[in-house]
């Protein structure tokens, strides 16, 4: 069956060209990501990112351009913090509501504003990045003119990664930004299993098998939530089939939002403690002492990391649900196509009952993705293992990329059967 699979991908001209498309821009994406940038001291940099759980958490969603100190050092991350600004400003500028409002055209724009923020995002983490590497003696002092084209260089990276994602969103798979994250985690699972499987003595062969244990269930479950659906029954009173109604679903995802929510986490959750690093090289004592207590709160092993976590997590579920899925419009849809919802009456009691459902749904959901993303911890404190910066939340990409992928490949491949009834 999977040979079988493979085939009919092999023989549709769609998907072979989205992946080959898709193919090009991830050797353009991976060969960047080892074109190093100068005057860096690249054992001092390995040591630094070691002795560092929340560097190394960077390093893997980066997918070891951070490490490596690539052109692409910086990875998504100004782009990322870009989204967030304007999906947070759309609730506040009435322009940007409006656009978000506007469906295609709206979103391009919004998209295209994230973009022209990001630059100066880019520009800015630059400066921040080699503030920190010198404040740890990676890097010496650079002049006006080198530091300007370190830079502009880091900048340029971002842009080209941003590019990238673009041009695979367009024209192959759908989020191509999750995508290029997606192959930056699997760039480094070798690397990263490897030094788990290390941390294992012989005499640990049953924490060996409990790590395997709830490292599959985990897989589940995760399995399980990206495609739950609660599916909401619609009739439509204008069309009859014999002596009945015609029926649909509307479906409800259990997980509207995604990775996207943990992606956004990840990013703000590791902001105070990439600052407090930063700052905790001044000469002012009280700054120091301040910084040193921002890094013991937000350490990737406390508690309060990882309340803070969760709490963004569940937090932006719910946002990006609220863009994403809109029941003011799904009931004037169906209003105007005459559906309706048994037992609801059209309009305001439309609205209402769909957010009361979606809701619902959304606390299942939130939930589960804030224990996927503070479990690394949980594990690591009960059966010892280390290097597990990433666990459930990359797990959580790599699956649910990989499920979009495949959904969308089989979307495409339905539409080539129908193709030959339509010429």
């Amino acid at each position: 069956m999977i040979a079988q699979f493979f085939k009919k991908i092999f023989l549709s001209p769609r998907l072979r060209k989205k992946i080959l498309v898709t193919a090009v821009a991830l050797i353009v994406f991976r060969i960047a990501a080892h074109i190093p940038a100068a005057g860096i001291d690249r054992d001092s940099l390995s040591a630094l990112f070691s002795g560092s759980p929340l560097l190394s958490l960077l390093d893997v969603f980066s997918g070891g351009t951070l490490a490596n100190f690539s052109i692409m050092a910086l990875g998504l991350n100004p782009y990322i913090n870009a989204s967030i600004i304007l999906q947070i400003l759309g609730y506040v500028v009435p322009q940007l509501e409006e656009l978000q409002k506007e469906g295609e055209y709206g979103q391009e724009k919004i998209n295209q504003y994230t973009r022209l923020l990001t630059v100066p995002l880019a520009i800015m983490q630059s400066f921040g990045m080699y503030a920190l590497l010198k404040s740890q003696s990676i890097i010496g002092n650079l002049g006006a003119l080198e530091l300007i084209f370190l830079v502009l260089t880091m900048t340029a990276g971002t842009m080209l990664a941003v590019w990238l994602g673009d041009m695979i969103t367009e024209y192959a798979f759908k989020s191509g930004i999750s995508f290029l994250i997606f192959v930056g985690i699997i760039s480094r699972l070798p690397i990263t299993l490897g030094q788990t499987i290390s941390t294992f003595r012989s005499e640990d062969t049953l924490k060996l098998i409990i790590f395997a244990i709830v490292a599959l269930a985990v897989m589940a479950m995760i399995i399980f939530v990206n495609e739950a659906i609660r599916q909401i029954p619609i009739n439509y009173a204008k069309v009859t089939r014999g002596l009945k109604q015609a029926q649909s679903y509307l479906p409800l995802r259990l997980n509207q939002a995604g990775v996207i929510p943990i992606i956004f986490a990840v990013s703000l959750v590791l902001m105070p403690s990439m600052v407090s690093q930063f700052l905790g090289a001044s000469n002012n004592p009280a700054l120091v002492n301040i910084m040193t207590a921002i890094q013991r709160f937000f350490s990737p092993a406390s508690v309060s990391y990882n309340i803070t976590y969760f709490l963004l997590v569940v937090g932006f579920t719910f946002f990006y649900t609220s863009v994403v899925f809109n029941p003011e419009k799904i009931a004037e849809n169906l209003q105007k196509s005459g559906g309706f919802i048994p037992g609801i009456r059209p309009g305001t009691s439309t609205i209402k009952y769909l957010t009361f459902v979606l809701n619902r749904i959304t606390v299942v959901g939130a939930v589960f993705l804030g224990l996927v993303a503070v479990l690394p911890s949980f594990v690591q404190g009960t059966i010892g293992v280390a290097n597990l910066a990433i666990g459930g939340t990359g797990a959580l990409i790599v699956i649910s990329v990989v499920l979009e992928i495949i959904r969308e490949i089989e979307g495409d491949l339905l539409m080539s059967k129908y193709e030959g009834y339509t010429k």
